[in-house]
């Protein structure tokens, strides 16, 4: 990995692992792992916690703090953010420029399943549906690695990391340029 690494966000619905992916991979690159979770003011957890999705105007305060946390983690942070939609990422990227995505993506009944076994988290079962319909894949300029849930968190952690080091040490086919098609990996 380069010594000047930015910010690397980890996305997906809710039970993708995003939290579970991005805490492995800040330890094995040195990074700062960051839960975009924790950055919520009280009124969108809230209504999280009702059941009720949020609005993209309760999401735009938010965003901006987890891209002022990405901007100011040092060395670098691995922010873990559900960043569901492609205005999302963009709010992120006005702040930040460009930086690479790990995108984790699974089928509804593993997410489920996920969710169901966690405890003492204020996103219920209810609304994965609601994220799902939300969900807007990265697009093939996002400089995103999309990486199946699937396997366990260290072979998803493993893969990341293969296709992140490959990224940044100048593309796949030794160009020197970043690939930037997203691409799904197991």
């Amino acid at each position: 990995m380069s010594e000047r690494q930015g910010p690397i966000l980890v996305m997906g619905v809710s039970g993708a692992g995003k939290s579970t992916v991005a805490r492995g991979l800040a330890d094995r690159l040195g990074g700062v792992y960051v839960d975009a979770d924790d950055l919520h003011p009280e009124e969108n957890v809230a209504t999280m916690a009702r059941g009720e999705p949020l609005t993209d105007a309760l999401r735009w305060g938010w965003l901006d703090l987890v891209a002022k946390a990405m901007a100011e983690t040092e060395p670098f942070a691995v922010v873990a953010c559900s960043a569901l939609k492609r205005a999302y990422r963009d709010r992120l990227r006005a702040h930040l420029g460009p930086f690479p995505i790990i995108y984790l993506d699974g089928d509804r009944a593993l997410l489920r399943e996920r969710m169901s076994r966690r405890e003492g988290h204020y996103m219920p079962v209810s609304l994965l549906d609601s994220q799902l319909q939300t969900l807007e894949p990265p697009g093939p300029d996002e400089d995103a690695i999309a990486v199946s849930v699937a396997p366990s968190p260290v072979e998803i952690i493993a893969t990341a990391l293969t296709q992140l080091s490959s990224r940044l040490q100048g593309g796949p086919d030794g160009s020197g340029q970043a690939d930037h098609t997203p691409r799904r990996t197991t």
